[in-house]
């Protein structure tokens, strides 16, 4: 079963995910509708320090695939916050369309133009990376196996 005819290997999928988070880190600062970055709101920080789990996944996957190590638990609870993470990325695009669709002709003439490119870049960013993050998944198991959870010493 290999649904990944674009992504050569796990390398080029892991840079193609390393280019995207810092992009949308820098976007999440971004206000589409007043064309401004916007440091001061605490909120515009929850992205990128969620962004981190993602960051010390990829580095724990190479590592493991590197030293032709097997999945830990360790690894297992890094996938599960990622797992969360995933619906965080679902709820992004989902945001991110509604305020696509939301906007009607008279606020049209009020917006930026950079409004709706960077708007459906934001989309297709976040898609992406959900869509990378799935295959991730795929290529960790077929080079890491399954977790073997009974095999496993404790985490301490």
């Amino acid at each position: 079963m290999n649904w990944t005819p674009g992504v050569r290997s796990w390398k080029s999928l892991h840079h193609i995910i390393l280019a995207i988070l810092p992009l949308l880190v820098v976007l999440n600062f971004y206000g589409v509708h007043t064309n401004r970055f916007y440091f001061a709101k605490l909120d515009n920080y929850i992205f990128p320090l969620l962004s981190s789990i993602h960051f010390v996944y990829i580095y724990a996957i190479r590592s493991k695939i590197r030293v032709s190590g097997m999945a830990d638990i360790r690894t297992r609870n890094l996938e599960y916050a990622l797992y969360a993470l995933m619906v965080v990325y679902a709820f992004k695009i989902y945001e991110s369309i509604t305020l696509l669709n939301a906007i009607d002709a008279i606020q049209r003439q009020l917006l930026p133009k950079t409004f709706y490119p960077v708007s459906l870049c934001i989309v297709a960013l976040y898609g992406l990376l959900f869509l990378l993050t799935l295959i991730s998944f795929q290529i960790r198991k077929r080079y890491l196996g399954k977790y073997e959870v009974e095999n496993s010493p404790p985490v301490l």
